[in-house]
């Protein structure tokens, strides 16, 4: 953590094609090493099989799954004494949609012998649904929290 002074929040420009912040924030998830051109193409790839595959709007279909995989409660270390406790904490909007979104590609790239466009449409559709790898995790992370409620008065 800084000392001197809070980090200054940077604002995510809306993608060009959608103008949809949501579209522009999964971009910037998706791009490494700053190959911006290549992450619009997987973004924009999956959401063109997202509409091949759902009569729904697939801006729509990737904000409800993004929504059915953003947690609401995590766990934190807490150190007390001699003893580290996993302290069961609210998560707060940005993380959420953070959390949910590194999810949905982590888990996508997993999918092996599947084009990562094509990966990433069926999970955003499986999320979609309430199913898949990141609605599981972010069960998984519910029970731990729900689990660790005893240590719910360490929170800080």
């Amino acid at each position: 953590m800084a000392r001197r002074r809070r980090a200054h929040k940077r604002v995510l420009l809306a993608d060009p094609k959608f103008e949809s912040d949501l579209v522009g924030r999964l971009i910037a998830y998706v791009m490494k090493e700053g190959r911006k051109s290549v992450a619009e193409g997987i973004v924009y790839g999956a959401i063109e099989g997202i509409r091949g595959k759902v009569e729904e709007d697939p801006l729509v279909v990737l904000a409800k799954a993004v929504d059915n995989v953003k947690p609401r409660v995590e766990v934190r270390s807490r150190r007390v004494g001699g003893a580290t406790y996993q302290v069961p904490v609210e998560v707060n909007r940005e993380r959420q949609v953070a959390l949910a979104m590194r999810w949905l590609i982590s888990f996508s790239s997993q999918r092996k012998g599947v084009p990562m466009r094509q990966a990433l449409a069926l999970e955003v559709l499986d999320a979609y649904k309430s199913q898949g790898n990141a609605v599981r995790k972010r069960e998984d992370t519910h029970k731990m929290a729900q689990a660790n409620k005893a240590f719910a008065h360490y929170a800080w």
